[in-house]
């Protein structure tokens, strides 16, 4: 296959982890951090009650925990992951609900001590785009003249209405804002997505890849709705299993590589699935691992010829 894609493989996706060995010349590592934060729509200021699809264990590793200082988790990590390859480099991920939801001193506290870890190279933050000021940006933009700091943002929707459903409580236009913001500061950003929310539909989600490819978007995940135990959402579902249509795997596949399509090819993908633990996953259940759905995803892609920006439009 001759090579026409902007991102320099025969990958027919700009893929994340090809990126990132080629940025740092090397395999990188992300050691999930748990440091004790919540949400604003947990504590009242928003909302209360949290996102009707979250149940925040089944993204928290085994290590994560508020009883161990920041220096204890990524030690934890960083060792688990040091008996599989010789030569790795960390970036601390700060991925409990919202990692910028504190005053500043707090932040630069937590920041610094995983900074300060000697085999640590960078920052990964996941949070909400209402969780930023000024002056958390500001830190931000200092830290990323020196270190690799990347912004994960929770967008879920770039519907109002899908977000408002999820009890999300920010609007798509503050998404925009935080992604702008991010990249004007040159702080590095990912957006975070959800296929198959209820409510929506094929239109919306092809839709959805042509307004993330106007914006300053710099890293993508998306993955498709699951219900999980122990959420709101998973109440609904009980009640009312119509109103949320689960992909099948072949669906997903052809749902994902069409928004592949319209995706500016400039965007880094970093994920197109999500895997909860089996004990808290209630739908859909298709028994797969990540790898093994991206490895159909590059079948498809061959098999129709095509890949990520093929009908993307910039305006």
């Amino acid at each position: 296959m001759t090579n026409r894609f902007l991102w320099g493989s025969n990958k027919r996706y700009n893929d994340f982890s090809g990126y990132f060995r080629g940025k740092f010349n090397g395999r990188v590592q992300k050691i999930s951090i748990d440091a004790g934060f919540t949400c604003p729509n947990r504590d009242g200021s928003r909302g209360s009650g949290g996102c009707s699809y979250c149940n925040n264990l089944t993204f928290s590793p085994e290590y994560c925990n508020l009883g161990k200082s920041v220096t204890s988790q990524l030690n934890e990590g960083i060792q688990f992951f040091s008996r599989k390859y010789n030569s790795m480099k960390y970036l601390a991920y700060f991925q409990s609900f919202s990692n910028t939801y504190a005053p500043l001193e707090n932040l630069e506290a937590l920041y610094g001590e995983a900074l300060d870890h000697p085999e640590v190279i960078g920052l990964v933050i996941a949070t909400r785009p209402d969780c930023l000021t000024t002056e958390i940006l500001d830190y931000l933009q200092d830290l990323a003249r020196k270190y690799y700091i990347m912004l994960e943002f929770g967008i879920e929707s770039h519907l109002n209405s899908s977000l408002d459903r999820m009890n999300r409580g920010h609007s798509f236009e503050e998404s925009v804002w935080a992604l702008e913001e991010t990249a004007r500061r040159k702080i590095h950003n990912c957006a975070h997505l959800i296929l198959g929310l209820p409510s929506e539909n094929e239109t919306d989600w092809l839709e959805q890849a042509k307004v993330i490819s106007q914006l300053p978007v710099e890293n993508l995940k998306l993955h498709q709705l699951q219900i999980h135990r122990g959420t709101k959402m998973y109440l609904e579902y009980l009640q009312n299993q119509e109103q949320f249509p689960m992909f099948t795997v072949d669906g997903y596949l052809d749902l994902v590589a069409r928004y592949l399509e319209l995706l500016n090819p400039k965007i880094v993908v970093e994920r197109f699935v999500s895997e909860a633990p089996d004990e808290l996953l209630v739908a859909p259940r298709w028994g797969m691992k990540n790898f093994e759905f991206t490895a159909k995803l590059e079948k498809l892609l061959e098999e129709r010829d095509t890949w990520q920006g093929r009908n993307f439009q910039s305006q």
